[in-house]
């Protein structure tokens, strides 16, 4: 195991600075706003070049204009045990472990959300809610176990459904590279066995961290987490997305692949615009394809770089969504996540999750 200094950032978070929790408080709410935007489009006929998407509802769900989808309601499950804090179960702890309690209490909530608030659900992931809740023992192993008995009969499980809601892993340990990856990991496999989706997650959280703590945007920041030949490989798929025309089909990002590179094509190809935030959303939602899922992968990474504080006020006036919330509750869980993510205390013993079955 690395020793704490080994896998420390070079730019330790200040939890006192203001701008630094304005950009923790950007990634669930920037999440938010992205899928509301998309959630009209998805699987529909994009907004034109010259058409800007507007928050009107409807989509695939019985969505209010502004209603964010489960995305950010999947992503609500973690935070509310991730803003825990010490009193509650941390999800890493001072060994930058992914604590199996923590775990346990995220699987159970995705397990509640499905039969109590869901307004919509991934194929792939609703297969291993169900089959879990057939399974005996802890709730985050149950869910792994269901995850990789459908990897195990499909051989394909790379869907973009871990991906779509890490974003707020990536505010659990912003002074810790290596307790991110593990946690991004292992809220992965809790329904996606795939490799893919996990390797996904876990440049998506490193991504995350650096623009919270460094603003810095940088999606390449995470490779060295990734075996070598497959950094080898991410890195070529990453430099394609970035052209003005890329080789990959990126409207078929159902994939966690194409999804993480449809979103970071949105935030770079725009990056010289005058108001980044909204052409990037727009840009993702003009995609096509799982439109909201890309744009709120997208609003992750643009809400950890630029802040609560640049989310347009009528986008933050509008967005709310299960379980009764509103943009003020979003930047709230992201705060306390980010805050109690450094005040992680010893592990206690009572078991963590394995690192990775990769």
């Amino acid at each position: 195991m690395s020793s704490p200094a080994d896998r420390r950032s070079s730019h330790p978070a200040d939890l006192d600075d203001a701008a630094l929790l304005d950009r923790a408080a950007g990634v669930l709410l920037t999440q938010a706003c992205g899928d509301a935007l998309g959630v009209p489009y998805e699987f529909a006929m994009p907004p034109a070049e010259d058409e800007i998407p507007v928050m009107r509802g409807g989509g695939l769900g019985p969505y209010e204009p502004g209603e964010w989808s489960d995305d950010t309601q999947m992503a609500i499950c973690i935070a509310r045990v991730t803003a825990h804090g010490p009193g509650g179960h941390c999800l890493v702890d001072t060994e930058g472990e992914a604590r199996g309690e923590a775990l346990d209490e995220i699987a159970e909530a995705f397990e509640a959300w499905r039969t109590g608030g869901a307004s919509d659900i991934g194929t792939q992931t609703a297969t291993v809610l169900r089959d879990a809740a057939h399974l005996d023992g802890p709730a985050h192993r149950r869910l792994t176990t269901a995850a990789r008995a459908l990897h195990g009969v499909t051989g394909k499980t790379a869907g973009n459904g871990a991906l779509m809601r890490t974003g707020v892993v990536g505010l659990v340990a912003l002074d810790d590279r290596t307790a991110t990856a593990r946690a991004a990991r292992a809220v992965a496999h809790l329904t996606h066995a795939d490799v893919l989706a996990a390797e996904s997650c876990v440049l998506w959280g490193e991504a995350i961290r650096v623009a919270v703590t460094e603003e810095r945007l940088d999606v390449r920041a995470g490779l060295d987490l990734l075996p070598a030949e497959r950094a080898d490989m991410w890195s070529a798929w990453i430099h394609d997305a970035e052209q003005d025309e890329p080789t990959a089909e990126l409207r078929q990002n159902g994939f966690t692949v194409t999804a993480l590179l449809a979103a970071w094509h949105a935030v770079h190809t725009t990056r010289d615009a005058e108001h980044h935030v909204v052409e990037a959303l727009a840009a993702a939602v003009r995609i096509g394809g799982d439109t909201d899922t890309v744009a709120a992968i997208a609003g992750q990474l643009l809400g950890a770089y630029y802040g609560a504080s640049r989310v347009p006020a009528d986008w933050r006036a509008a967005v709310h969504g299960w379980p009764g919330m509103r943009a003020d509750d979003l930047v709230d869980l992201a705060v306390r996540t980010a805050r109690h993510g450094l005040e992680r205390g010893p592990a206690d013993g009572s078991g963590s999750a394995p690192e990775s079955d990769a």
